[in-house]
């Protein structure tokens, strides 16, 4: 059979398993957005505590994925969670955080001095200088972080089926069970087009929020 067979026939039980993927990943990335761009921009008042949260979430990257999901298990088992949905989100959170922590505190930083001393010289206070003029400035910088971070989570994300929580992953793990060619081409093809698919709605969602000025494109 064929992987457009096999797609074809099994198309009800793909966007099931798609549909799974979406939710974990949605909520892992909501989860580390929330936190990794307000994170980033505290760290920017603060350079000591940035390098060494930088320098963190930078090790936690080099962990390959697969130990780290499996990491996840017996942590916790202690909190009756040790697999399912709940250690996929927790671990792809964590790799999340570098790429949105960087470009936030990045972007942040390198807005030109000059302009925020020209928001305090006519009477801005320092709050109203970051809410507008440094994040409005930064966010072209902050959504390239966010864009890289969505297309790492659902391709790291196939590897939560690893630890049952279902998804593309469970076709890729279950065809290489079986050697079965249809079913591992499936799951990788669905798992691509869904990261180029939400790579292409994060860049259009980019050029509606940033001026164009401000784009990096």
């Amino acid at each position: 059979m064929t992987t457009y067979d096999f797609i074809v026939k099994n198309w009800s039980e793909l966007m099931n398993l798609a549909w799974q993927h979406t939710v974990f990943v949605s909520i892992a990335l909501a989860i580390a957005i929330a936190t990794g761009v307000p994170l980033g921009v505290y760290l920017t008042f603060n350079r000591r505590l940035a390098d060494t949260v930088l320098y963190l979430a930078g090790i936690m990257m080099t962990v390959p994925s697969v130990a780290l999901f499996g990491l996840m298990i017996p942590v916790l088992s202690v909190f009756g969670h040790g697999i399912g949905t709940v250690p996929a989100v927790i671990a792809l959170v964590l790799y999340s955080q570098l790429p949105i922590l960087r470009s936030t505190y990045a972007a942040i930083r390198s807005v030109d001095p000059a302009i925020i001393e020209a928001g305090l010289g006519i009477g801005m206070t320092r709050a109203q200088v970051l809410f507008k003029v440094q994040i409005p400035m930064s966010l072209g910088v902050i959504f390239s972080g966010v864009r890289v971070a969505v297309v790492m989570s659902i391709g790291i994300g196939a590897i939560a089926a690893y630890i049952g929580a279902g998804g593309l992953g469970q076709y890729i793990f279950n065809g290489i069970t079986q050697t079965y060619d249809a079913m591992i081409n499936a799951g990788a093809v669905a798992v691509s087009v869904m990261a180029i698919l939400a790579d292409f709605m994060f860049g259009r969602l980019e050029r509606t929020l940033v001026s164009k000025g401000l784009r990096r494109d």
